[in-house]
């Protein structure tokens, strides 16, 4: 048997460790105990390390947020990234805002089932077509709320954008934050007033590229087709841009795919530059050559991330990978 030692040139010695799990552990040092191991632990330890260097006030984060994230109960960690300073520009989808919305306002999310054990799933979904229900896996949500909505975006949003002429989306979501925050506070909601309510109050521009796919972007349709109120979806190409050709240094982190995720990423393809730092936190697998698994080396060949850029994609579900992730770096930024 020959001896190969010595041609090894990808190779360096850097045994496998094992992970710890025990009592009175923090996040970071959980997440610390993560790089001993490989495959997903791995990757999520590494993207700790990313994110953390991303928290640095001289880096311009982008953060894209996609799936049902507000819905499921990830909304307070990202209107304290906000208020923390630690997210520049914000790109989610309508749904996104739709429910951060509802909640603001007075509405909630409820835990819920997929399947009984006593019917089949199609069955368990025509009971609740028929009590008002609306599921996201296993969150309901009451269909009343959407109609709190409505009046909400009617009475408080819409209106106050009339006399502007075509708005951009941005505009759209900067309005819905402050109708959000006042509401909030007047009604005395017990609910924090939210993501869009954070961006509001600390000037964080919010994008929405696929507004339209949402509820927000029915009701704004509706509206439309009885007012003077519209929306011109190319206005907010160069706010964000601007922001990307302005960046000494920028980072990407992409919770989720689609629209979301390709809109942040493409915002450096025309500018000089290109992401410094990407983290992508997903499910879908990149062999099937879609966008939402697409590995950030991909979007290295595009231009979108530096050559020697520091990049990670996990890939597990976010609901669990975003707190870890965040939690950590921000121990480890001492905070």
């Amino acid at each position: 048997m020959s001896d190969h030692t010595d041609e090894r040139e990808t190779f360096r010695h850097d045994p496998i460790g094992h992970a710890e799990a025990r009592a009175g552990m923090t996040v970071g040092e959980l997440a610390d105990s993560y790089g001993q191991a490989g495959i997903g632990a791995s990757d999520l330890h590494e993207a700790v390390d990313v994110y953390s260097e991303m928290l640095d006030d001289d880096v311009t984060t982008f953060f894209g947020l996609a799936g049902a994230m507000v819905p499921t109960g990830m909304r307070a960690i990202v209107s304290e990234l906000i208020r923390d300073g630690h997210i520049d520009v914000l790109v989610t989808t309508g749904a996104n805002c739709t429910h951060d919305s509802i909640e603001a306002i007075g509405g909630k999310h409820h835990h819920g089932e997929v399947t009984p054990e006593d019917r089949t799933e199609r069955e368990h979904d025509e009971t609740l077509r028929d009590e008002g229900v609306d599921r996201i896996y296993n969150v309901y949500l009451p269909q009343e709320h959407f109609a709190l909505f409505e009046n909400h975006l009617r009475s408080e949003v819409f209106s106050t954008l009339e006399d502007e002429g075509a708005v951009s989306i941005q505009r759209l979501t900067e309005e819905l934050g402050r109708a959000n925050s006042e509401v909030n506070e007047r009604e005395d909601v017990a609910e924090d007033a939210g993501v869009l309510a954070a961006a509001y109050e600390n000037d964080v521009p919010v994008y929405c590229p696929a507004f339209q796919d949402s509820v927000l972007g029915l009701q704004a349709w509706m509206y439309s087709q009885t007012s003077e109120f519209t929306v011109d979806a190319l206005a907010d190409m160069t706010g964000i841009t601007d922001i990307a050709y302005e960046a000494d240094s920028a980072g990407a982190m992409v919770v989720g795919g689609g629209v979301p995720k390709n809109y942040v990423l493409q915002t450096m393809l025309v500018s000089p530059d290109a992401y410094d730092y990407a983290v992508q936190l997903t499910m879908d697998p990149s062999n099937t050559g879609g966008l939402s698994g697409a590995t950030l080396d991909e979007a290295r060949s595009w231009g979108k991330l530096e050559k020697d850029a520091r990049n990670v994609s996990v890939y597990a579900d976010a609901t669990i990978t975003l707190p870890l992730v965040v939690a950590a770096a921000r121990e480890r930024a001492g905070e």
